[in-house]
């Protein structure tokens, strides 16, 4: 289950020099970008008249773009900030045998590429480029963007001048960061990536679907993996990790409480947590959803702490875990939303995923940082952004389904990394195939389809 690697702009810099050491020149690599974003603009918009923009920086793709478009017999014009400011740029703006107009001045047209800026950019957009840009930006049909939108943070998504929605977004050799960090990835329309040619290696990739095979014939309930859900003050939270976690393929799992109700195939254990963890066939621990945060909470996840097994702590649990300090024994898996993560983490500095990390760091955990771009990262520096997931994912309950399914995976054998990573996955998928207007509860059915997709 090895995701993309996403680079940023300093790893992109790096992959590059190494493609360049090979004797790939620099008008070589740019031509190939070029050639394959004319490609897939072809695909995606046809031969309707476009007007692509060229930066000082950036529009040296712009030109090939440009000029590959018009090769295809598409109606081409080219409008530019300024001159290009390197060697390579220049070459191929000389190749560019079309007139080229000043962005300020030029008429929109229904496609629009931009290739002004992309990757690297860490300062606002000026003013001149932004007024032009929305204008032409808001007259087209459909907006492309090369790399990365003009006026995207690359290594933090942070929006730095522009406000416009592109249709596709064309990413060069690698995802970048922004590419699935929030604001950024909202305003990007679908993303593709052109391979030009980088061998590129990261600690930071991309989410994929993972490989859960279904059982085999030596299996059974016990090698399925035995999941306990600790039940607290709110039944019903536990409740749904613990059908969570049946739905995401665990063969056992024991709710450990008191309450009632729950499907046949659910196992209550009225004994204390303590003695139902003594049990050496446990595979996983969730506690924290419902959990409450009382005494009697606390005493529940003492015993879980101190029970040596793989632990998943989420909700209640993070909350009372913010007040007795860390780091904690093992490498557990913490999954809190940001509101958690700010009270267990305070004042972490930098992007989304340098808090993550840093925060794995100080808990010597797996911290999976909810939200609508969510970052996994591991305590060695790892770390794994999710694909966009539905925004109807944000209802009651569904981080309780969330910690049943990782609990799954962990149960069955799975380091916490890659747990993290397939219950994040089985849930944005188990959301896309609800549908909107999902309750917590509709994932749990849900979960058993994108399961199959797994095997």
């Amino acid at each position: 289950m090895s995701g993309r690697p996403i680079l940023t702009a300093a790893e992109t810099r790096t992959a590059e020099d190494a493609v360049f050491a090979t004797g790939v020149s620099v008008e070589e690599l740019m031509e190939r970008a070029g050639q394959a974003v004319a490609e897939a603009v072809w695909r995606y918009a046809g031969a309707a008249p476009t007007l692509v923009l060229c930066g000082p920086g950036n529009g040296g793709d712009g030109y090939v773009i440009a000029r590959a478009l018009a090769d295809k017999g598409v109606k081409v014009r080219v409008a530019a900030s300024g001159e290009p400011r390197t060697d390579a740029a220049q070459a191929m703006r000389a190749r560019w045998t079309g007139p080229i107009e000043a962005l300020a001045e030029a008429d929109p047209a229904p496609i629009l590429v931009d290739a002004l800026f992309g990757t690297g950019l860490a300062r606002p957009l000026d003013a001149v480029i932004i007024g032009p840009l929305e204008r032409l930006a808001k007259a087209a049909r459909q907006r492309i963007a090369v790399d990365l939108p003009s006026g995207i943070g690359t290594d933090d998504g942070a929006l730095l001048g522009a406000t416009i929605d592109y249709e596709m977004t064309v990413a060069l050799g690698n995802l970048k960061p922004a590419h699935r960090l929030q604001p950024a990835v909202a305003s990007m329309g679908r993303i593709v990536v052109a391979d030009i040619g980088l061998n590129a290696v990261s600690q930071l990739v991309e989410i994929a679907r993972p490989h859960l095979p279904a059982p085999g014939a030596s299996d059974h309930k016990y090698t399925r993996g035995l999941v306990v859900v600790a039940e607290g003050a709110m039944p019903g939270a536990a409740m749904l990790s613990a059908m969570a976690a049946q739905r995401a393929g665990a063969g056992y799992v024991v709710l450990a409480g008191e309450g009632l109700g729950g499907p046949a195939a659910m196992v209550r254990r009225g004994d204390p947590l303590a003695t139902v963890l003594a049990d050496d066939r446990v595979g996983a621990v969730v506690i924290g959803p419902g959990l409450g945060r009382t005494n009697a909470g606390a005493l529940l996840l003492d015993a879980a702490l101190a029970s040596g097994r793989r632990l998943v702590l989420d909700a209640d649990a993070l909350v009372l875990l913010a007040e007795r300090g860390l780091p904690l024994a093992g490498i557990p898996i913490l999954t809190p939303h940001e509101g958690e993560f700010a009270r267990l983490f305070v004042d972490l500095p930098g992007t989304r995923i340098d808090r993550a990390r840093a925060a794995a760091a100080k808990a010597q955990a797996v911290v999976v940082l909810k939200g609508p771009d969510t970052v996994i990262a591991t305590p060695d520096g790892r770390a794994a952004i999710a694909p966009p997931a539905p925004g109807w994912l944000a209802s009651a309950g569904t981080g309780d389904v969330l910690a049943g399914a990782i609990g799954a995976c962990l149960a069955r054998g799975l380091e916490p990394f890659e747990a993290a990573q397939a219950g994040v996955w089985l849930q944005a998928e188990a959301a896309r195939i609800a549908g909107p207007g999902l309750i917590a509860d509709d994932l749990i059915p849900a979960l058993q389809t994108a399961l199959v997709a797994c095997g």
